[in-house]
């Protein structure tokens, strides 16, 4: 039984958005980054202002909910801002599930909600950590490949990315 639901965000919705964002980013990263640069990273990259002028600036933003209300993931589909991006593109920005609801289909569910919203681009990319497997493995399920390579700094501390695309037109050959 789905014990969730996905709605547009609206600058409303900020907070929630931010407070996901913050708990998804730690829970996925607390044993691979510092802890200093955990919290300076959520601070800046997750606080409500952030989504805030995401939404303002043409940034459109999915959340979802328990029955109850709670927030519990969103996906964030931006204008493109990474390596190896075209005229044409569009950017996943983020999707967070909180870890309670993998393997619930809601992952899916955001993805889907990306992917109609982005339907009229060219490509979808999207940033991911190099060693985060599980991530890797639901994107290439999704149809995403590997075009590129980025340095992403959290807090003081640069990692090692992946940028990915997947296709979504029939008029390009390869992503």
């Amino acid at each position: 039984m789905r014990d969730w639901n996905i709605r547009e965000a609206d600058a409303a919705d900020a907070e929630a958005l931010a407070l996901v964002g913050a708990a998804t980013f730690l829970e996925a990263f607390a044993d691979v980054i510092e802890g200093k640069d955990i919290v300076a990273h959520c601070a800046k990259a997750h606080s409500a202002q952030v989504y805030r002028d995401y939404l303002a600036t043409g940034s459109i933003a999915w959340l979802a909910e328990t029955a109850l209300g709670a927030p519990i993931g969103y996906a964030l589909n931006s204008a493109p801002d990474l390596p190896g991006m075209a005229v044409g593109d569009r950017e996943l920005k983020r999707i967070y599930v909180l870890s309670r609801w993998h393997g619930s289909g809601l992952a899916a569910a955001l993805m889907a909600q990306s992917l109609q919203e982005a339907s009229d681009h060219d490509r979808l990319l999207l940033g991911v950590y190099r060693h985060n497997h599980r991530a890797l493995a639901f994107y290439a399920k999704h149809g995403f490949v590997t075009i590129a390579e980025r340095m992403f700094r959290v807090g003081e501390t640069d990692h090692h990315d992946l940028v990915l695309a997947r296709l979504l037109t029939a008029t390009e050959s390869t992503p």
